[in-house]
């Protein structure tokens, strides 16, 4: 079992990430002061059918346990959900001393962790990860729930005990989930450094049959990446807002089209191929764009051609990172070098244009 440990400025925690790691789980609770007086499970009616009762045995002997499913998706990370979850806390008598434990992917881990973060003011809560995806999302204590139109608009910075990564709960993944999570991965290699994204496009050209110990070191590379970032920027008051390459198109893309219609990470890669794209035009530099278009392909990552551009633009408007509705956009200098511009809603449009005539060359 390997642990990478995150200093935030309002926490210390353990990231545990191996292979047949989920027997510590029963010993680290066990060690928590105050001793934890009840566990709510908190998962989606998908994962909940693989693995719940495999994680209930593991803490079976601890405390009373109780479980709540929703169902899966990202429309379910929603205010209607958040309040059944809420409900469902107050009646299993959760104290300020109970624990709630998110089983899941991202979904689960924001939903899960914003109920933890308000019921009774903030209680802890564990992430168990069962996605690629969730790599990045568990990590960071950003939790929060969905408006219709706007992603992870309303929510919180909490910060969790434990992030217990077990590696074998990736094996009943399917592909769209591994090109989901691997887009992530993609995104902290190309933040991080020209050397990181260089191993990630030589030792991956397909998402299927991955080697154990690859996954095992691309869920470590990214999960570094991540916590220098957030150790160094907790609240996203600079740094942090890097981890957003990709993400101002990519979750404009998701409410355009619905949160069901897409996963995330595909929207996301999509974002990050015209970050690319928007980089080598502002900056007048090269970033092998082509190079990329072609990997992603290769990968089976989709398109979205049929994009209504004025409606992308609203929808870009309403992204976290803007003020006052100016359009501010994480780019890449160089590998490893990235910077947020304020960039003109004409020049955006007319680059979105040029990408996506660009895409189906």
């Amino acid at each position: 079992m390997n642990r990478i440990t995150v200093k935030t400025s309002s926490k210390q925690y353990d990231v545990c990430i191996g292979y047949g790691i989920l027997s510590n789980l029963q010993s680290i609770i066990e060690n928590f002061t105050p001793k934890v007086s009840k566990i709510v499970i908190i998962s989606d009616d998908k994962v909940a059918n693989f693995y719940l009762e495999d994680v209930k045995n593991q803490v079976a002997h601890l405390t009373n346990i109780d479980s709540y499913i929703f169902p899966n998706g990202e429309e379910s990370k929603n205010f209607a959900i958040y309040e059944k979850c809420l409900e469902f806390c107050f009646e299993s008598k959760l104290d300020r001393s109970s624990l709630i434990i998110a089983l899941g992917g991202g979904v689960v881990g924001d939903l899960a962790g914003f109920v933890a973060a308000t019921y009774m003011r903030g209680i802890r809560f564990i992430q168990i990860p069962t996605t690629l995806l969730a790599h990045d999302s568990a990590i960071g204590g950003k939790v929060a729930i969905n408006l219709p139109k706007a992603k992870n608009i309303v929510g919180a910075f909490y910060q969790p005990e434990l992030v217990l990564y077990e590696l074998n709960f990736l094996k009943t993944l399917p592909i769209e989930e591994w090109r989901s999570g691997f887009a992530e991965i993609i995104k902290e290699a190309l933040i991080s450094s020209k050397e990181n994204i260089n191993w990630l496009i030589d030792s991956i050209q397909s998402l299927e049959n991955i080697e154990p110990n690859v996954i095992e070191k691309c869920v470590e590379m990214g999960i570094n990446v991540k916590n220098q970032i957030v150790s160094e920027d907790e609240r996203e008051n600079g740094v942090r807002a890097f981890l957003n390459l990709g993400h101002t198109l990519g979750h404009a893309i998701e409410a355009y089209l619905g949160y069901s219609k897409t996963t995330h990470g595909e929207a996301i890669a999509f974002g990050t191929l015209f970050s690319i794209y928007l980089s080598e035009q502002l900056f007048e530099t090269d970033l092998s764009f082509a190079l990329f278009l072609s990997w992603f392909k290769k990968l089976d990552y989709p398109v979205y051609l049929n994009l209504d551009i004025p409606s992308m633009i609203e929808l870009m408007k309403q992204d976290k990172k803007n003020v006052e509705q100016k359009i501010n956009y994480v780019l890449l200098n160089d590998f490893g070098v990235p910077k947020i511009c304020e960039v003109e809603e004409s020049f955006l449009k007319e680059q979105l244009k040029c990408f996506l005539t660009e895409i189906i060359k």
